[in-house]
């Protein structure tokens, strides 16, 4: 994989000092712009959870049917990400990536003007097709034309809208849906697609790979029935449906067989769509699995802890929405702190003690009670904040640390995709965890505090396993980007 980007990185070696800046600014641009269409991405699939009532009115369907737009949008995202590597390396990353803009812009039109279920689900599958094609392509656009001593810098540019977007996304809904009509939470992607796409087409420069693969199509077809049963299986297994049980149950499974199947086409095909290479590289291994635990656990609490103040504590709507952008006050307040302090404990340090402190962040929670002033409430979730960004950063850089740049498409195109599985896995996770917690108690009807409880606990588990794989990296893991 030698594209243009890849050669645009060696050329900037012979460059005088202001050529060098320049490219540097150009690449920062770049990743201004992923980082907007990151946030676009990221900022849909949350956003209309607080427009389903009045989205169902329209209509004329249950407010529970409509979160089949959440969960198809989630799905295309997770199925469609496999080709983004592929079609980057046909057809050129500038027209794959202001491709995918156009058809995000245009689904996006298509889901304001629906007047049914059917149509807007439809809309919403194809919303997320550009939104599988947008991020990856974008971030190896990246990965290929940065120096190793600014990757940290860069990465931590198109990291932050992942943590912003699921916090910010409800909130936003809110006024929109309460200000305007739900239409225009999908019509104000129209201008900022508009622009993305022509500074995509000024920016990203031209060219694709002289190495093309061909189309793997089992590889394709096993990937995505893989996604696809993960995610269906593990929200039937958090529904409260009758005989939801068994299906996920069996969904899951399956999904296991088929991911144990297209590891081992990935294997034994001598050009698959998702090669697995990078997956030698410790420190990207590491990002991989530890990397998707702890995504997991941060994608479930946007979505957990405004359930417990609401359900369980009686606050408002409102006022949970605002104690909820504590997190996203601590994910902004770390930002500035991020890169200095990789660059003085390094990565390894920086993961183990940073996250134990996220799993205690998240036990910190189990000490929210009803009637707590909102102050103190607010300061447990900042800081859960602060670390969270941290953590979330951290794993990004490392996972492409060591990575050498003919192989960094194929490690971008397997990160995305178990970025965004991590992401949509979440708040299923929760679903599930919260379910299970009322089998244990043999409790009926209504949620209690208790269940929370349970949940958070299993969420903090989650996140206590994804040290593990930090623990096993040298100390001087990823030291070559941290150098300035």
């Amino acid at each position: 994989m030698a594209g243009a980007p890849a050669q645009s990185a060696q050329v900037r070696t012979h460059q005088s000092p202001e050529g060098l800046v320049n490219a540097s600014r150009h690449t920062t641009f770049i990743a201004l712009l992923v980082a907007i269409t990151f946030f676009m991405e990221n900022l849909d699939a949350t956003v209309i959870a607080t427009a389903l009532p009045q989205m169902a009115r329209d209509f004329a369907e249950h407010p529970v049917s409509l979160n089949i737009g959440i969960s198809a949008y989630l799905l295309a995202v997770a199925v469609f990400i496999p080709l983004s590597g592929w079609l980057a390396d046909r057809f050129g990353a500038r027209q794959v990536f202001a491709g995918a803009i156009a058809l995000f812009t245009l689904a996006s039109w298509l889901c304001g003007l629906a007047t049914d279920l059917e149509t807007f689900v439809v809309a919403r599958v194809l919303q997320g097709i550009g939104g599988a094609l947008m991020v990856p392509v974008g971030r190896l656009v990246v990965l290929r034309t940065t120096d190793k001593q600014d990757l940290v810098k860069r990465l931590a540019v198109i990291t932050w809208p992942g943590l912003v977007a699921p916090v910010l996304g409800p909130p936003i809904g809110g006024l929109i849906v309460t200000h305007l009509s739900w239409p225009w939470i999908f019509y104000l992607n129209i201008p900022l697609g508009v622009l993305a796409i022509a500074a995509a087409w000024w920016l990203i420069p031209a060219g694709r790979s002289s190495e093309a693969r061909r189309f793997d199509l089992l590889g394709f077809g096993l990937l995505a029935s893989a996604c696809a049963a993960w995610l269906i299986g593990l929200e039937m297994l958090g529904s409260l449906a009758a005989g939801s049980l068994p299906g996920g149950a069996v969904l899951v499974a399956a999904g296991g067989l088929l991911s144990w199947l297209a590891v081992r086409h990935c294997q034994r095909h001598p050009a698959p769509l998702l090669p697995l290479a990078a997956m030698g590289i410790a420190t990207f291994r590491a990002s991989i699995v530890g990397g998707t635990l702890f995504r997991l656990s941060i994608s479930a609490l946007p979505f957990l802890i405004p359930l417990m103040l609401q359900v369980g504590f009686g606050l408002s709507p409102v006022d949970a929405g605002w104690l909820v952008l504590a997190i996203f006050a601590g994910n902004l307040a770390m930002k500035p702190f991020t890169t200095g302090l990789l660059r003085r404990y390094g990565f390894r340090r920086v993961l183990l003690v940073n996250g134990m402190i996220g799993v205690c962040s998240i036990l910190a929670c189990l000490g929210l009670q009803q009637g707590m002033p909102w102050y103190w409430m607010a300061l447990v979730l900042f800081m859960g904040g602060l670390s969270r960004s941290m953590q979330f950063t951290t794993y990004n850089a490392v996972g492409f640390s060591e990575v050498p740049k003919p192989q960094m498409g194929e490690a971008s195109t397997l990160f995305s995709m178990f970025f965004q599985l991590a992401m949509a896995l979440g708040v299923a996770v929760v679903a599930l965890l919260l379910r299970l917690a009322m089998i244990v108690r043999g409790g009926e009807g209504g949620m209690t505090v208790s269940d929370f409880h349970f949940a958070l606990l299993g969420v903090a588990l989650i996140a206590c396993l994804a040290l593990v794989d930090a623990v096993r990296l040298p100390g001087n893991a990823g030291e070559q980007v941290l150098r300035t």
